[in-house]
């Protein structure tokens, strides 16, 4: 009798060379750069032939969205990680909070400082990079909302992702002039964050008793 395989093996193997794969490409992109990384150096690190690689990623862009999706995972876990309520004074308690987790995740990530805060010009990843933005913007009002009582905000712009795109650029300039983000360009990024949102919120927002 002919035994069936199970279909958990394939799939599993599968995951495990894709992780294989996105290792390589992270570790690559942290020591060479976007402009360095190709399917064939990726392959190459990760040993396994070009076309292992290529079955899963079509392109050097289709990498680098998927490695840019894993860096915005880690930023929408910081998102949802556990807040102390009770020791929020302000608003700006919460958006200080929000914003050295991120910058936790830059300072560990120099993959991440590549794809998010480098220039490379690859229209692929800067438009996926958006788009996640959006999805943070989303979860941080929401977060904000959890434990402030919000006042009306404009409906055509999401604030709070502008404002995370806007900290970005400060933090960007820092990687492109020092390879890092500084602890003084750090500061000034959290300032250019609390100070749009302060266009839209004011100085003292009532606190909930308890979040929601």
């Amino acid at each position: 009798m002919t035994r069936t395989a199970p279909l958990r093996k394939p799939r599993a193997r599968s995951q495990a060379r894709i992780d294989s794969i996105l290792d390589a490409a992270r570790t690559l992109l942290a020591s060479e750069g976007v402009a360095s990384l190709s399917i064939y150096s990726v392959a190459e690190r990760a040993q396994i032939p070009p076309s292992s690689v290529y079955h899963f990623f079509a392109s050097v862009p289709a990498l680098l969205e998927a490695l840019t999706a894993d860096v915005h995972a880690a930023f929408r876990a910081c998102l949802q990680a556990p807040i102390e309520h009770e020791r929020l004074d302000g608003w700006r308690d919460l958006s200080r909070l929000v914003e050295q987790r991120m910058l936790a995740i830059y300072a560990d990530d120099a993959a991440a400082r590549q794809l998010i805060l480098a220039q490379h010009g690859l229209t692929e990843v800067t438009q996926a990079d958006r788009q996640h933005d959006l999805e943070l913007g989303d979860l941080m009002h929401k977060l904000f909302n959890r434990h402030f009582t919000l006042p009306a905000l404009p409906q055509d712009v999401d604030v709070f992702a502008l404002a995370m795109e806007l900290g970005d650029r400060v933090y960007a300039r820092s990687v492109q002039q020092h390879g890092q983000i500084t602890a003084r360009m750090a500061e000034e990024g959290m300032r250019v964050f609390d100070a749009y949102l302060g266009l839209y919120l004011p100085p003292y927002l009532p606190k909930r008793p308890t979040p929601l």
